[in-house]
């Protein structure tokens, strides 16, 4: 059943591709509209823009605002460059004013302006509002389209409010309480409305409400509303008053790109801002270069350390052969703790203040593996070459290990204490920094046990 529904989408993706080259409009069209939305999306980021502007322009009303609100807002950049002006003003009225913000921040500072200004007022006000909040706050991501209601309203009040705002609220599955002052008191959900009396009041249904702050930063706050299995997280100012809401739809859109955030700048690089093949060579290239000339600076190191312990080499040859082994378990060990905890990191289970505790769990995870890494190089390098090659090799292990895994755990924490991104310091940094310290304990136990 798989294969022969893969197999149909990609017979559609043929045939669109097919019809984009041949500029035949109404197979494309027929094409297109055989597809869902997120087919739709996945063929726009495979093409060009001259590509991505044809195929949505055939796309029906209904399914092109449906697929552009899906996009990524790279993308949406993009595809505005190459709609006219008409098009793009009605696309950008209707979408919702924390997506209409997101695209903001992708468009020169001309359009962007000639975009707000031809919003309607209210949504202009609303636009603005978000605009307000410092780059990367759970500001910048809420929507500002939410019902509220009060304690002293009745069940069947309450339901009335609901479906005057059906069109225009983000969400009414979850339904914050507020005073006359708009400080929010608590929630309630549309499931509890529905099974209470007419009668009964919001207040009586009402539970002390989860919120955070605009301020905050968007990763903790989505981080938050997604450990609290939330439908919607409030989000309120300095004096609590409600502003907005963060739905669980971009709660993990928020934490999904943080994550690949992550995992970019833990290999080495940093994190593309549009899929992949849509990425110019040249933006790839930017992504990857800088961290390379770093690396390769703090490679340095390791080859001023060779340079100082040559005399050591060329007395016991076979010291050298072990080099490579030795720093790239070091650099594995340490690139596995720092992952482990910058993972830990980001899901809140631990914090800096657990510096000191994580720092003993990673001394006895390296010094066990360090152990049973160094009994087993002892037993087979003492059978290859002889007893003292063994004995520095095991020992070596068990100290590298001990040491790669303390730092490796100890970085992340370091890093988020200071506000610096605890995966810019986990593995490209770390492996630098054990290849030099590694080769100072390996020809450190070498000159002790050999007498050389």
């Amino acid at each position: 059943m798989t294969d022969s529904r893969t197999s149909s989408i990609e017979t559609e993706d043929r045939e669109i591709l097919r019809a984009l080259d041949d500029l035949d409009l109404p197979a494309l069209t027929a094409a297109a509209q055989r597809l869902s939305t997120a087919q739709i999306v996945a063929i726009l980021e495979r093409l060009d823009r001259k590509q991505q502007a044809v195929l949505y322009r055939v796309l029906p009303k209904g399914l092109a605002l449906e697929v552009f609100e899906n996009l990524d807002p790279s993308l949406q950049g993009d595809l505005v460059g190459g709609l006219k002006d008409d098009a793009v003003a009605a696309l950008f009225a209707q979408l919702n004013p924390d997506d209409r913000v997101e695209l903001l921040d992708e468009l020169p500072a001309s359009v962007a302006r000639r975009l707000l200004q031809g919003l309607p007022l209210r949504e202009r006000e609303m636009t603005a509002d978000i605009l307000g909040y410092p780059q990367g706050s759970i500001g910048r991501r809420m929507s500002p389209e939410f019902v509220s209601v009060r304690p002293e309203l009745t069940q069947q009040q309450a339901l009335e409010r609901v479906a005057a705002h059906l069109d225009d609220a983000e969400t009414v599955y979850t339904l914050p309480v507020t005073d006359n002052q708009r400080v929010l008191v608590g929630v309630v959900s549309l499931r509890e409305l529905l099974n209470a009396a007419p009668d009964a009041t919001v207040a009586e249904l009402m539970k002390p409400a989860h919120w955070v702050r605009a301020t905050e930063a968007a990763e903790l706050a989505a981080r938050r509303c997604a450990d609290l299995k939330l439908l919607a997280l409030p989000v309120v100012d300095n004096e609590t008053r409600l502003v907005g809401i963060l739905t669980v739809d971009d709660a993990l859109r928020i934490l999904e790109s943080a994550e690949s955030e992550d995992q970019a700048r833990i290999g080495g690089a940093e994190p593309l801002r549009r899929p992949y093949l849509t990425t110019p060579v040249s933006g790839l290239v930017r992504s990857r270069v800088v961290w390379l000339l770093v690396l390769a600076v703090g490679a340095t190191l390791t080859v001023q350390v060779l340079e100082v312990f040559e005399a050591t080499l060329s007395e016991v040859v076979t010291l050298a052969l072990f080099v490579p082994l030795l720093i790239g378990t070091g650099g594995n060990t340490g690139n596995q703790a720092a992952t482990t905890v910058t993972r830990a990191l980001a899901l809140g289970d631990v914090r800096p203040r657990d510096l000191f505790r994580v720092l003993l769990r990673e001394f006895k995870v390296g010094l066990a593996l360090g152990l049973i890494l160094g009994a087993l190089a002892f037993l087979v390098t003492s059978l290859v070459y002889d007893r003292e090659i063994g004995t520095v090799i095991g020992l070596t292990f068990v100290s590298v290990c001990t040491m790669a895994a303390t730092v490796g755990g100890a970085m992340p924490l370091l890093a988020s204490a200071v506000r610096a991104d605890p995966a810019v310091f986990s593995n490209p940094f770390i492996s630098t920094f054990v290849d030099a310290t590694g080769l100072l304990i390996y020809f450190a136990i070498a000159r002790a046990v050999l007498g050389i």
